[in-house]
């Protein structure tokens, strides 16, 4: 009896035919890393005021600037509060002018948004003041559907397969990635938003363990880079077409609504041939390796695919198990805390890159960038250092890093800019 590991040696480990698979695959990231951050070029900070129109019923001949005199109190730079407006009271207009308002409350009849700039979440769901902390909370709603999707597309895609996962999850993030941007209401955004968590998780986990299966042990590294750096490609072209379209629906369909043109992926793309064999479907199996033995140009030996068997003796297993070995337990325990770690780090950085006071978009594109040439230099030093000390080392530079940012001096708050290109 063999297994399909020492078929994928006789056939190449890293051949055409998984070449193919992993370009498939990474081909589909770029819009993991869009739909991971596009949301912060929606919720650009939005210059408003209450709506005072109460005061026209007084005033009909007042210009925008003297009813917004009479009506929005100064902060102490000179400019007008953007969460506070003075009580509408029940008096003539020339007793307003002359004894003027003091009392203050909160905006009751919504906002008014002056600049001309196109219409972004902000605006649509009035995404200010005390309603502000609603966009992190559309944030934090997609990050739970990440959560979600690892608990659930893992065993669905043990259950039914690499591929359908795959295929299905492409499917919903096209149709509820284009939906999101004609939502009526802000929970039903955030609806969508957990959906497309989901598929984010169901794909990130699915097409790593079909690229990985289908390769050699030695080439796994390479086929998770390929796929990180696809990622980091999606990032950079995120802050391009940020910068382009302002329009916050516009860029939500333009950066979901491609997704559609993967379905030629259900031609394309292959089950895992492990997947086939643990779940008894060995005759679809040595097909599968077959096609990839003549795309590779290798002859299996004569044979070798008839000993193919799936391990009688082999049990499926739950996640209880990481937990009852000592050893598992320990590691499944650190490993844990280091993604943990990372995550903290990584999402703290990458989700307020609006807040360093620098461009908004160079700066999306840097992060893209430099995680480029970081990812592909993790082949060589895992071959280097090893997995222990490589992950050991970066740990202890990241941290460092992070500290010796607090010691960078803080001149002064620059401005964030905006604005739409000439």
């Amino acid at each position: 009896m063999t297994d399909v590991g020492e078929i994928l040696k006789s056939l190449n480990e890293f051949g055409r035919f998984q070449f193919g698979l992993v370009l498939l695959i990474t081909l589909s990231c770029p819009f993991i890393g869009f739909h991971m951050f596009s949301q912060l070029f929606m919720v650009a900070h939005e210059p408003h005021h209450c709506n005072t129109s109460w005061l026209a019923g007084v005033g009909f001949n007042l210009t925008e600037e003297e009813r917004l005199n009479l009506t929005l109190p100064r902060t102490s730079d000179g400019t007008f509060e953007e969460c506070l407006m003075y009580t509408p009271v029940d008096w003539e207009l020339d007793a307003i002018v002359r004894y003027g308002l003091n009392s203050t409350e909160k905006c009751r009849d919504g906002w008014v948004y002056p600049s001309e700039r196109e219409l972004s979440l902000v605006k649509q769901f009035d995404l200010v003041c005390d309603r502000k902390d609603l966009s992190d909370i559309s944030q934090s709603v997609y990050m739970m559907g990440l959560l979600f999707g690892a608990l659930v597309c893992g065993p669905l895609s043990d259950w039914f397969g690499r591929r359908p996962v795959i295929l299905l999850s492409w499917l919903v993030q096209g149709v509820f990635g284009v939906a999101a941007a004609f939502v009526p209401t802000f929970p039903l955004y955030c609806a969508f938003r957990f959906l497309l968590g989901v598929t984010i998780s169901g794909l990130a986990i699915s097409t790593l363990a079909l690229g990985t299966e289908w390769v050699g042990v030695t080439y796994r590294p390479h086929t998770v880079v390929a796929t990180h750096v696809g990622f980091a490609v999606g990032q950079m072209t995120l802050a391009g077409l940020a910068y382009a379209i302002r329009d916050w629906r516009l860029l939500q369909v333009i950066g979901s609504a491609p997704v559609f043109a993967l379905v030629v992926y259900l031609w394309l793309l292959p089950e895992s041939a492990r997947w086939l064999v643990t779940k008894g479907k060995v005759e679809d199996a040595r097909k599968l390796l077959r096609k990839a033995a003549a795309m590779n140009k290798r002859t299996i030996p004569p044979g070798l695919l008839e000993q193919l068997q799936p391990d009688a003796k082999a049990k499926s297993g739950n996640i209880l198990d990481l937990f009852i070995n000592p050893h598992l337990r320990k590691v499944t325990l650190l490993m844990s805390f280091v993604w943990f770690v990372n995550s903290l780090v990584y999402y703290g950085l990458s989700l307020n890159v609006g807040s360093f006071g620098l461009d908004i978009y160079l700066t999306q594109l840097f992060f893209g960038a430099v995680e480029i040439p970081a990812r592909v230099t993790c082949i060589f030093l895992l071959q280097w250092l090893g997995r222990k000390k490589c992950q050991a080392v970066c740990l202890l530079l990241g941290g460092a890093a992070c500290l010796l940012i607090t010691a960078v001096p803080k001149d002064h708050d620059a401005e964030v800019d905006f604005d739409a290109p000439d």
